[in-house]
Formats: structure tokens, sequence, C-alpha cells
């Protein structure tokens, strides 16, 4: 949140010295992950709704700052993937605040379609669950289900963590003051827990003594399939793949409004009266 509020001061501030150059921003569509319970890189199979708002402010023809917040949500399971022995699944919110630059190929004041490409900073906040045979939910960094935080070496991971967005997008003018689009961002993390798979198995005797039974039963679940192996992996055995870690990226629609008044003119040419070249 004070992300947040350090993003819409900024803006805010260009606002009051130059409103014409000023958007609010709407988007809309899905998103998804890549990781360990879901290696595609770009898949629609476990696609969740994701929306979100924000502002620009017109530096030139070719270049905007942006900030934006994010709300969606994320999902694994491993019955969708080749390794549905291991039975693990999650789900997880995930809120993104993040702030930017847009560089627009063929600016929207001489053309009627405009793509761009942005790169930002983000600050994201998730939380994995999952639910066990009966529907109960559980929050599963709760369970250190690899032995975080009593494991020598293996630390309880931040569900508050930076990314790094980026991508590209296509915008069409309807008007000096409507622009409609699609945006696809992909978002490099640097945790690779955003499904709370990652290394090795822990001793179930470690995890039974300092997290419960609970946590036992959720770090393996193959026991609970139709002839699955109710025997728990041995400590040291490989859970995840640690090396890679976990993206998440958002596809979707935008629409854009130019939130000063006609004819102040801005600094994308050939708007507000200016002559224009569209193509």
């Amino acid at each position: 949140m004070k992300f947040l509020s350090v993003t819409v001061s900024l803006l805010l501030v260009f606002f009051g010295a130059s409103a014409q150059d000023l958007h609010l921003n709407l988007f809309a569509g899905m998103s998804n992950y890549q990781g360990d319970l879901q290696r595609k890189v770009i898949t629609f199979n476990q696609a969740h709704l994701v929306v979100g708002a924000g502002l620009s402010y017109d530096l030139s023809d070719h270049f905007s700052i942006r900030g934006a917040v994010t709300f969606g949500k994320i999902s694994g399971a491993d019955k969708y993937t080749d390794n549905k022995a291991r039975n693990l699944s999650f789900a997880s919110a995930i809120s993104e605040g993040q702030l930017g630059l847009e560089y627009y190929i063929t600016p929207l004041g001489t053309h009627s379609l405009a793509p761009y490409l942005f790169a930002s900073v983000a600050v994201f906040h998730f939380n994995p669950y999952t639910f066990d045979t009966s529907g109960k939910k559980y929050y599963l960094k709760d369970m250190s289900t690899e032995g975080e935080g009593f494991i020598a070496g293996k630390k309880e991971y931040k569900l508050t963590q930076f990314g790094i967005p980026f991508g590209a997008g296509v915008k069409l003018s309807l008007s000096d003051n409507v622009d409609v689009g699609i945006e696809m961002g992909f978002r490099k993390t640097f945790t690779d827990y955003l499904d709370d798979v990652s290394t090795t198995y822990v001793d179930p005797n470690l995890l039974l003594l300092n997290r419960g039974a609970k946590a036992v039963e959720l770090a393996y679940r193959g026991g609970e399939l139709k002839n699955g192996d109710p025997q728990y992996p041995p400590a040291g055995t490989q859970r995840g793949a640690s090396a890679q870690k976990d993206w998440y990226y958002f596809t979707g629609l935008t629409l854009s409004f130019r939130l000063g008044n006609e004819g102040m003119g801005g600094k994308r040419s050939g708007e507000y009266g200016c002559p224009s070249n569209v193509r």
C-alpha cells in the first residue's frame, strides 16, 4: 500500500502540472503462472480473472510513465502435469502495485494503431493455500512443507516481494481521448515459492514435530490417489526445481481515458486539433 501511495502521489503531481497528458487506464483479462505445478511457459489452462486500474502520464509522444494496481489469482495442480503421482495443488491471490515506463513504437498522436513495450518495478503479495480431502482450506506457508524455518539453510519465504513486470501491447485510438488495446505482461520474480514447492522433502518426523500432522499430510499427497503410493518420500528427495524461479503473467484488454480537457494541447503530437497523419 505504501508503494501504491507513492505511485499515485507522483502521478497526481503530474496531473496538477499538465492534466491533458494524464490517462486513466483499466485492465481486465486472465492471470496464470509458470512454476513447479505448471511447467508450460504460456498457457490458458487453469487461468483466472485479473483486473486492474492505474494512471499514465505522457512524457513525450513515445514515452509514458505508468503506475497501476492489479488483482488476480494463480493456481496449479499436479493432476494436469506429468508429475501426477506427487498430487500437490495450490492457489493464491496476487495483488500487485507497479511503476514503470511505456515506449510507443508508433505514437498514438500520429497513428491510429500504436504497438508499445513496457517495463516496470513492482511489489506483489501472494499467499499459497490448498484444500485437504475434507475441503478445509490451509495456507501453506504456515505448514513449512519443506522445513522452512526449522531446518538449517531453509529460511521462511516472504509473502510480499519485488518483481519485474515487462511485456508488450498495442492500442487503438478511438478518439483523442479514448484508446482500447490488448496487453500481455510477464512478471519476473525472485522466489520459487509462489506454489509452495521448491527444494526437497523434509523428514516427516521432523515436520510432524515442528508443524503437526496436517503439514505432513499436505507436503506429499500421493496416497490420496487411487492406486497412488502412500509412502512419504525419504528426506532429501527432490520435491521441486529450486534453480528455476516462479513467474506469473497477465493477458487482457485495456481501456484508457484522457483526464484532461480536449483542446488544451498534449505531448502526443497530432492531437487536440493539431494536424495528424493517421495511417
